[in-house]
């Protein structure tokens, strides 16, 4: 048996130098994350070794992105997951193949959980276990953004990595929860770089290692069907707060009264933001400006006093191109970052102004004969789909329903009925969600078959309130599922795509039609 590799040894010089030349190595997964180790490993010279449930067939997009390497495969349901590390020094895992996590597959959540008890009883003999994102953290040599919150992550993570960028002495890479593993890149960071990370409640659990920074947005309550209970998901998300660098520094919002109590954790420094007056060393607004108070910059960028304009000003909320409250709870994250990291406001200001936000999260897809479309297939929690629906102005169509995540929806459907005009529910809880909604009090509640189908009764639906709306309105076909997509779409993205998709169909069908008209009119 190979001796266990020590985690703790492994720094990223000692992988450029050889230090896992030849060591067997296990990958579990072969997601994009697996892909992702797998590259990493295969280019460190070890000897790697893939797991994967999935029948051989069902993984040919991803082999091929691996094609030409000595990786070997053991996939299929009758592959016994211990096999496929019974040799190895080291086993690796992505984010959705957690140990201890109920919605991993069983057979292999069984053995690994197997492994994880060998590895804390001390079995000198037991490779050890380590996620992609901790391992990343362990060998990246840039300071790093964590992001995590229940809502706003990924706008926020993107927003940061496009204010940082706007220094370019400093190369910012975005990556994690967002869609990019950075373990691919590990080994081209320095110490010049800035790493952003979007951490979520899968990533957490597995961390041993901070980031230099660790930005809230918010812990509200998600993904209950993974960890059971709302104290154990707050306890997941907390995790960042108490690794962070002690020379770093929290970012937190004082609006969320979970988020606000880490305040104070640990011996890193806190910056506050809040949609109100800042608080000593933190960012608020005054007067229809983002103000930041005395915050401190941090060692890695120099230290002393952030750079602001008079009377702490750093730009005008009206600048940010985005629409909702919640947005501008964003911004003051980012800004947040941005100051701790040195950047001047004017360029803040600049960055801030020219960011369009973030694919399938209130992403506006098109204005077809007066109704305006949004995809916020990524609101898929409560909280995220009332900040979308107080986003626009009436009248507006939700689109919603999916697979249910076990949230108790009761709080969302009088908001529901007090913005929207009508729903259209799809998928599983289509059905929950139709009643829910009709006894808070919303009068037009439709079923639909498809995504297809519920767009074209949604945009039915809103040029009949447009009827009667003043010469020039505009009404809004929204989706914001308040569910998960796995019952009909792959991911949240697949589902953001289709109803792209039906969208471009509506507008080239009414496109096709006006022509008619148009060339009759000629005749």
């Amino acid at each position: 048996m190979p001796n266990p590799v020590d985690l703790d040894a492994l720094t990223v010089d000692a992988v450029r130098a050889g230090a896992l030349a030849g060591v067997p190595v296990t990958v579990l997964g072969l997601a994009r994350t697996g892909v992702g180790l797998a590259r990493f490993f295969d280019d460190a010279g070890a000897v790697v070794t893939i797991y994967d449930g999935k029948p051989v067939a069902a993984l040919a997009d991803r082999l091929a992105e691996l094609v030409g390497r000595p990786i070997r495969l053991r996939a299929g349901p009758e592959v016994d997951p211990a096999s496929a590390w019974a040799d190895a020094a080291l086993v690796a895992f992505s984010p959705s193949i957690t140990p201890g996590f109920p919605t991993t597959e069983p057979r292999l959540r069984a053995a690994l959980d197997g492994l994880a008890a060998r590895r804390a009883a001390g079995d000198p003999d037991a490779p050890a276990l380590v996620s992609e994102p901790d391992l990343t953290l362990r060998l990246c040599s840039a300071p790093t953004i964590g992001v995590t919150g229940t809502k706003g992550k990924t706008t926020t993570a993107s927003l940061i990595a496009h204010l940082l960028a706007a220094d370019p002495t400093h190369p910012v890479v975005l990556g994690g929860n967002i869609g990019l593993p950075l373990i691919d890149r590990v080994t081209e960071l320095t110490g010049a770089h800035r790493v952003v990370l979007e951490l979520s409640e899968l990533q957490l659990p597995s961390l041993t290692r901070g980031t230099t920074v660790a930005a809230y947005t918010n812990v509200t309550a998600d993904h209950l069907d993974r960890h059971g209970s709302l104290s154990a998901y707050r306890a997941v998300k907390r995790r960042l707060a108490e690794l962070v660098d002690p020379a770093g520094a929290l970012v937190l919002n004082l609006d969320d009264p979970v988020v606000g109590g880490y305040a104070g954790l640990g011996t890193a420094p806190s910056v506050c933001y809040r949609l109100d007056r800042p608080i000593p060393g933190g960012v608020g607004i005054v007067d229809g400006w983002v103000v930041a108070a005395d915050v401190e910059r941090l060692p890695v960028a120099g230290g002393g006093a952030a750079m602001t304009g008079p009377a702490g000003r750093v730009m005008p909320v009206g600048e940010l191109a985005l629409p909702g409250r919640h947005n501008v709870a964003n911004l003051l994250a980012a800004v947040s970052v941005g100051l701790l990291f040195g950047l001047a406001p004017d360029a803040i200001r600049t960055a801030a102004g020219t960011f369009a936000g973030v694919e399938h999260r209130l992403e506006p897809v098109g204005l077809v004969n007066g109704v305006r479309f949004v995809n916020d297939s990524q609101g898929t929690q409560p909280d995220a789909v009332a900040a979308a629906l107080r986003s626009f102005d009436a009248p507006l169509v939700l689109i919603a329903g999916g697979r249910d995540k076990g949230i108790d929806l009761r709080a969302l459907a009088p908001i529901v009925a007090e913005r929207a005009a009508a729903a259209v529910l799809i998928g599983e809880s289509g059905p929950a969600l139709a009643t829910l909604f009709r006894a808070a009090g919303l009068r037009c509640v439709e079923e639909a078959g498809t995504l297809d189908a519920a767009v074209a009764r949604a945009d039915a639906l809103a040029r009949e309130l447009l009827a009667d709306e003043a010469p020039g309105a505009v009404a809004t076909v929204l989706l914001s599922p308040a569910a998960a997509s796995f019952d009909q779409f792959p991911d949240y993205a697949a589902r953001g795509r289709a109803f792209k998709t039906a969208v471009a169909a509506l507008a080239g069908a009414a496109a096709a039609a006006a022509a008619d008209r148009d060339g009759g009119r000629r005749r």
